[in-house]
């Protein structure tokens, strides 16, 4: 399972032109799903997610993380993460779940980080075609792979 992870100041998703749903100041994730994903990479990912110390204090220093901040999160699924260019140049998704993997495994791990934040977490629509913005604050941009714990 991967993160894309941006510290957003604003995020939102729209849907036949339409939004979705939104947030403020928070994280934007995109989660990227693979058939052997288990409860464990969503527990181990959400613990990460949570814990992360991406948002500045009153020096300046980023060393507060999300719930810290009062902040909100939004959970958009995003199947691309796991594109392989290794052959050629049209990417290849062999790596990433099919739908009857991905869909119940995005749910979980929204379920997830609701449940260990204690907030409710903004989403899009699993397989949707999607229109997401969002405004990166500072950039930061943090990839984070259950296949590769750092």
């Amino acid at each position: 399972m991967r993160l894309l992870i941006q510290r957003v100041s604003r995020a939102s998703v729209n849907i036949d032109n339409k939004t979705y749903s939104e947030i403020g100041k928070g994280l934007l994730v995109l989660v990227g799903i693979e058939e052997a994903d288990t409860q464990e990479d969503i527990d181990w990912l959400t613990g990460k997610l949570l814990r992360l110390r991406i948002f500045d204090d009153e020096q300046g220093v980023m060393n507060l993380d999300v719930n810290q901040i009062d902040g909100q999160i939004m959970v958009v699924s995003q199947f691309t993460l796991h594109a392989s260019t290794k052959k050629g140049n049209r990417p290849s998704y062999f790596r990433a779940a099919p739908e009857a993997i991905s869909r119940p495994m995005y749910e979980r791990f929204v379920e997830t980080v609701e449940q260990a934040s204690g907030n409710k977490v903004a989403t899009g629509v699993f397989s949707a075609d999607m229109k997401v913005k969002l405004v990166n604050d500072g950039p930061v941009t943090i990839w984070i792979d259950s296949r590769n714990r750092e």
